[in-house]
């Protein structure tokens, strides 16, 4: 079984409460031995994988498999070209270099319902979407990358996993149900 679920803003990863007010992945109902295949930050949405078969984790998960994941990452500021290749060609986050990656404005904000509590507003400070696409997964790397090039996170968003989105899925932030076979195929999509 494979399960797509539109993670909300303030939900854990993992099934096990952490101590903190975030909401773990027990309190949605899913069935009994899945497990997420990766992982969001609780202060991210968007796009989690679960599944039962650990076959999954390997075909998604392995290092060199490249297996891509792009995400809409709402930031301060507007970045510029300059700024945007300096994250497709990788940069140094501590101490490591991050792999080559895809980087564009988005031309049009997407369509994601207001999250609770809504972002900070400077009305001073401009802000725009952009994507990314990456096949790493380091800890809260998409926030350090847009961090980096003096852009910093607003709001983070997996948008896809493979050719899988959020609008094939169509899911409101809360809501999961079972893939059916092609669009377990498109999660293997690169």
């Amino acid at each position: 079984m494979l399960i797509a679920f539109h993670k909300p803003y303030r939900v854990l990863s993992s099934f096990t409460p952490d101590g903190s007010p975030n909401r773990p992945l027990a309190e949605f109902g899913f069935p009994k031995n899945v497990y997420a295949i990766g992982r969001l930050d609780a202060d991210s949405e968007g796009l989690l994988l679960l599944s039962d078969e650990p076959s999954w984790n390997a075909k998604l998960l392995t290092p060199g498999k490249a297996h891509p994941r792009t995400y809409y990452v709402q930031v301060e500021g507007l970045p510029d070209e300059a700024s945007l290749e300096r994250l497709r060609a990788g940069l140094v986050i501590q101490g490591e270099r991050t792999l080559p990656c895809r980087a564009w404005r988005l031309d049009n904000n997407p369509d994601y319902p207001p999250r609770d509590p809504p972002i900070r507003v400077r009305k001073s400070v401009p802000d725009c979407w952009i994507a990314l696409v990456l096949t790493e997964g380091r800890n809260r790397q998409v926030r350090r990358m847009t961090a980096a090039v003096g852009h910093p996170t607003l709001r983070l968003v997996r948008h896809a996993i493979g050719a899988l989105t959020l609008d094939d899925v169509a899911l409101d932030p809360g809501e999961w149900r079972a893939l059916e076979s092609a669009e377990r195929t498109a999660v293997l999509k690169r």
